[in-house]
């Protein structure tokens, strides 16, 4: 931030023009490809893509989350949530349980090996994460948080909510 709390530039944050808008949607592009290139790496040499990585990271997040959960988190179709949840179970990576109350849900946890998956991922991730949150500095971290947060739909927000842990 430059002098009188105003960005870089002298750029109102509440009057961005049609480019400086398209300039941050062509860095979100080209962060989420840095973002998604060290796993990638590893899921490949796994046979593995980026939905079994989301898989993984948010029965990670929640053990015991259920299949409908898990369904609803990642907005996909239960029948490619099934391809993937098959091939990490018969993988060894994931177990699945019969619910105590409800015998139709399905409790889905990371095995040993799956959460030896999930710290390698997260790992190359985090590392990623730390270096640009040390470059941009706290200020810019906290905004950015607040801006991702404001682009997600109010359901997901609210998950998102209620789901972090707090650590800040």
């Amino acid at each position: 931030m430059a002098q009188g709390g105003q960005p870089q530039g002298g750029q109102s944050l509440l009057f961005l023009t049609d480019n400086q808008v398209r300039k941050g949607i062509e860095a979100m592009f080209f962060a989420y490809r840095g973002f998604t290139a060290d796993p990638d790496r590893i899921l490949t040499t796994k046979a593995y893509g980026r939905a079994h990585h989301r898989a993984v990271h948010f029965i990670h997040r929640s053990p015991g989350t259920t299949v409908n959960n898990l369904l609803n988190i990642l907005g996909v179709t239960k029948q490619s949530l099934n391809r993937v949840l098959r091939t990490l179970i018969a993988d060894g990576l994931v177990s699945s349980t019969v619910g105590r109350v409800d015998k139709r849900e399905r409790h889905l946890h990371l095995t040993d090996a799956g959460a030896a998956l999930e710290r390698e991922l997260s790992d190359a991730q985090c590392d990623r994460m730390r270096r640009a949150y040390r470059t941009a500095g706290p200020e810019a971290v906290a905004g950015f948080r607040a801006v991702l947060e404001a682009m997600m739909d109010e359901d997901m927000r609210q998950h998102y909510v209620t789901t972090k842990d707090g650590t800040d």
